[in-house]
């Protein structure tokens, strides 16, 4: 009796164990299967819009809109991503072309994008300001007649020559850089008088005033509001506007909307932008 119930429990013992071993093959196996099914995406970014995106002393993409990105897809082990730094006017066209998935650059919103592609909920909202090295500047109209130099591919070229093809007689002098054009570069130009001033988010141009020491630049608040107070001053992240980017807009926004509520957003901006520049929690619904 005492021989046969040991060997009962050596059964009982043995089968536990293929069960354990059964399970334990099956979870890692699990993991394996859903490693096999990640989507591969890549986010677009030129890495040169500090500090919104940047290389650091290592080489490294980081900044405010990368950091969002990754907090955004720890959340997210569906996708395997990949970040990669390419010319800013080339992002958009990658985004057509199904080369990039997702575009973090800083991107305004416009009407003429929103007919393409499609947006995130806004991630940051700063106001337009205008660099310059003497001047008063409070809207476009004191700008007549003043010069600059603007990316094309840019929401803030675009604002410029919108302004003047409706103002014939209050034209503002722009001409055209390159990609390769730093903003130090433009900042040098203001600083030497062969421009008079750049138009850009009040952020980014803090941030390298302080960090490049321009210190006879002086930065001025500036209203060029569209009338469009859903989306002035906001800040995006950019998808194709077919059914994959259409689906990955949606798991991005739930995730961004957990990541306001959490404060992680809140933690990021302050880190980045040494301010709580997080739009306000509505615009995560």
């Amino acid at each position: 009796m005492k021989k046969s119930l040991k060997l009962s429990l050596a059964l009982v013992s043995l089968i536990a164990a293929g069960a354990l071993a059964a399970c334990s093959n099956g979870g890692s196996s699990n993991k394996e299967e859903s490693a096999k099914k990640q989507t591969e995406i890549v986010v677009a970014t030129d890495g040169a819009t500090k500090p919104f995106t940047y290389a650091d002393s290592q080489g490294n993409l980081t900044g405010y809109d990368i950091e969002v990105a990754r907090a955004v897809f720890d959340k997210l082990p569906e996708y395997k991503v990949t970040y990669q730094a390419v010319d800013f006017s080339g992002i958009v066209p990658g985004l057509d072309s199904g080369r990039y998935q997702m575009g973090a650059n800083n991107f305004g919103w416009s009407k003429e994008r929103a007919e393409k592609y499609n947006f995130s909920f806004p991630i940051s909202k700063s106001n337009n300001a205008v660099l310059t090295r003497d001047g008063n500047y409070k809207t476009l109209a004191d700008l007549a007649g003043k010069s600059t130099i603007g990316n094309p591919a840019s929401n803030y070229t675009k604002m410029i020559n919108d302004w003047n093809a409706a103002n014939p007689d209050k034209k503002i002098n722009i001409s055209y850089s390159s990609d390769s054009t730093s903003i130090n570069t433009r900042f040098n130009q203001i600083e030497s008088g062969k421009i008079d001033f750049m138009l850009y988010d009040k952020i980014s141009l803090k941030s390298s005033v302080k960090e490049q020491g321009f210190d006879s630049l002086k930065i001025q608040d500036i209203d060029t509001s569209t009338g469009d107070p859903e989306h002035d001053g906001y800040e995006y992240f950019l998808f194709a506007k077919d059914e994959a980017g259409t689906e990955l807009q949606a798991k991005v926004n739930k995730i961004l909307a957990e990541l306001e509520k959490d404060g992680t957003l809140k933690k990021l901006s302050e880190k980045y932008f040494e301010g709580n520049f997080v739009p306000e929690a509505d615009k995560f619904k």
